[in-house]
């Protein structure tokens, strides 16, 4: 499955990224690698 993420920028440094089809999926990491990656774990639980 592919969902579409936005990753923003966060005031207090590194990235927050969300899963608009998602209500509730979010995570955050210090760069855009990890943001992702953890969004992609984030997403694999919440779809459980």
């Amino acid at each position: 499955m592919k969902f579409k993420v936005v990753l923003e920028p966060s005031d207090e440094g590194g990235y927050t990224v969300y899963v608009p089809s998602l209500p509730g999926c979010l995570s955050e990491g210090e760069t855009v690698d990890e943001a992702l990656k953890n969004i992609q774990e984030a997403i694999e639980l919440y779809l459980e």
